[in-house]
């Protein structure tokens, strides 16, 4: 809670302090609003203060005792912004007019002292957003939540995005049905070739982890375009390739390129949706992208019969040059260091060729900090933190699972009907496809329903205002994890039934296993949803990072399941195969029981040991 009497408690002392001229042209604040942080009738829940400058990673860097008014309490004109400054700086005329640089961290009456009309509103974003180390601020809200982009604009954002996502599940599936040819194209055994599965798998899991704080870092659409051009290399490679050796070099890379997208698509959104909104539109996000989950298969069974297997990757190839396109055409960079709240006109390879909804704003010069080590590590600290790790670990038991459901179609089925061909092969996969494509989209609204309900009743209990933002600085009590994890209990029940009836299935009719697969994989991505919205709600102010661990851990779980599945199923009958991996499962759901009960308590230790971490450093 924000003190409401003593300004001092707002933020801590600095050492020494310049002469305060800018204290001598504040205006009071009780002459703007009825209600104020020196105001004893002030709530920090007011719709002003609740918005966009209320989050206390502004209000507790505080560089004075007496805390500057906020902006947009203050008569029109009576405040400007300072130019960029990523320390505090003392007025100009404290340095006879020579601005220099102090050694004390950013400040909050560096952002809000009134200085030279040069100033600009993107000043905000650069200071406030600047390269901070999310150890020491707790892994908590970033100072800005709010976008201009509409709901109709960040819907077409999504799709947008979505359609360069495509291409990580398209990949791993339209490869399937094309097994068998490639094995005897390249004369190679059967179990060498799905070897490269794994690879892809692995790579799948570890490459996100780099792109993703790239992308966190430089901007989402250089970004997007960078691996794309991997991912066309890529492709160029296997279709061209003439031996094994090749093919799983290029998958590897293959991998590389798409895999980056999803983190990449998931942190654009988490720019521009607020927690309320996020979790539909990372439905659609999901939906759109399972859709190659879907349809790969059959695209590539086709391919395979008529054209050959190198036809698969000039068919990627082709695609993921539209996208680039497209994306090259339209994409607006969303990255709030560099866009702000969308409201900054863009520059340079950030800036859409043709911007369907140009900024009004003025450009805004930006300074990133070199390239480091620490820039990859930063995600990976999230891993000691238990409440994300136990997250991360339900996920990637349920994506485990499930890959090994999907990876093992085509042998099942082989084995159980003779002499089927590339197309019927491809088609097999379609249940698991459409499975997961209704499962994203019905979980993605049901997603926002609950948030809402959750958010309503929390308001109500604790009087605020509808509408009001609940952040998890400034509303530590409001249990983001019930708001997502409610109901999950009715998906993960079915998906562990489907799981153990699955391998027993296998001796009726086709189409008994084909509609488990579905309820599979319906479920299996409710899940998924639910984990990788939690994800980024936990750590809002990275998204791609986030994403892309959740990414690496399930991935790497994945892989290693993929490469045992055959295994089991050749030294244990596929009945009691799939019961056991449901058994799994079923025990792992000790882990949403965990982080029901003790995730917000986790949570909140969290952001005081960063808020303490933050005031013992000085600021």
């Amino acid at each position: 809670m924000i003190p409401t009497t003593d300004a001092p408690e707002i933020g801590p002392s600095p050492p020494s302090s310049p002469p305060s001229t800018a204290n001598s042209r504040r205006n009071s604040i009780e002459d703007y609003s009825p209600v104020s942080p020196l105001n004893p009738q002030f709530s920090p829940h007011i719709s002003p203060l609740s918005r966009r400058f209320s989050s206390p990673e502004v209000l507790t860097r505080c560089g004075s005792t007496n805390p500057t008014i906020p902006r947009h309490l203050q008569k029109p004109q009576a405040l400007k912004l300072r130019p960029l400054a990523f320390t505090h700086q003392p007025p100009l005329s404290a340095y006879n007019g020579t601005p220099r640089r102090a050694s004390r961290p950013l400040s909050f009456s560096s952002i809000w002292a009134p200085h030279t009309p040069s100033a600009t509103r993107g000043d905000f974003f650069t200071a406030a957003h600047s390269e901070d180390n999310d150890a020491v601020s707790g892994f908590v809200d970033p100072p800005a939540r709010y976008h201009t982009f509409s709901p109709a604009k960040k819907r077409r954002l999504a799709y947008l995005v979505s359609l360069a996502a495509v291409f990580s599940p398209l990949s791993s599936n339209i490869y399937f049905p094309a097994l068998p040819e490639i094995s005897r194209d390249l004369k190679t055994s059967i179990e060498l070739i799905t070897l490269s599965i794994t690879v892809y798998m692995i790579f799948q899991g570890l490459a996100p982890s780099m792109w993703g704080p790239l992308a966190d870092k430089y901007g989402r659409r250089p970004i997007f375009m960078g691996t794309l051009g991997v991912y066309m290399a890529a492709n160029l490679g296997l279709a061209v390739g003439k031996n094994y050796a090749t093919l799983m070099v290029f998958r590897a890379i293959q991998a590389i390129g798409s895999s980056a997208t999803i983190a990449v698509g998931a942190g654009t959104i988490g720019d521009v949706a607020k927690a309320a909104e996020r979790g539909g539109l990372l439905g659609v996000f999901s939906g759109i992208r399972m859709f190659g989950q879907a349809f790969g298969p059959v695209i590539g069974g086709a391919l395979t019969q008529y054209f050959g297997f190198r036809s698969i990757f000039y068919f990627l190839l082709i695609s993921a040059a539209v996208v680039l396109i497209l994306l090259t055409l339209f994409l607006p960079e969303t990255l709030q260091t560099i866009a702000g709240d969308g409201s900054l006109r863009l520059s340079g390879i950030h800036r859409p060729l043709i911007p369907l909804h140009p900024a009004p704003g003025p450009p805004k010069g930006r300074v990133t900090s070199p390239l480091s080590f620490h820039t990859y590590l930063t995600s990976f600290q999230l891993l000691t933190e238990p409440d994300i790790l136990a997250t991360l670990l339900f996920g990637a038991v349920v994506y485990t699972v499930w890959s090994m459901v999907t990876s093992s179609t085509s042998s099942l089925f082989a084995a159980e009907h003779r002499g089927i061909t590339a197309v019927q092969t491809g088609l097999l996969f379609l249940p698991n496809g459409l499975g997961c494509v209704a499962g994203s989209f019905a979980t993605g609204a049901l997603l926002d329903r609950t948030y809402r309900a959750a958010a309503a009743r929390f308001r109500q209990q604790h009087g605020l205002p509808d509408g009001t933002e609940l952040t998890q600085q400034l509303h530590p009590a409001f249990a983001i994890e019930h708001a997502r994890l409610r109901g999950t209990a009715w998906v993960v029940s079915p998906f562990v039934a489907a799981t153990a009836a699955y391998g027993w299935a296998m001796e009726y009719h086709i189409a008994v296993p084909l509609v488990i697969q579905f309820v599979i994989a319906f479920c299996a991505t409710a899940v998924f949803n639910a984990n990788s919205t939690l994800v980024i709600d936990l750590y809002p102010s990275k998204p791609a990072s986030a994403t892309a661990l959740n990414n690496l851990v399930r991935c790497t779980m994945g892989a290693i399941g993929v490469g045992l599945i055959e295994r089991m199923n050749a030294g244990l009958d596929e009945g009691v195969t799939f019961s056991v991996l449901a058994a799994v499962v079923a025990a792992s759901c000790g882990l949403v029981v965990l982080e029901w009960r003790m995730g917000p308590k986790w949570r909140r230790r969290r952001i005081e040991r960063g808020e303490m971490t933050k005031k013992a450093g000085g600021g």
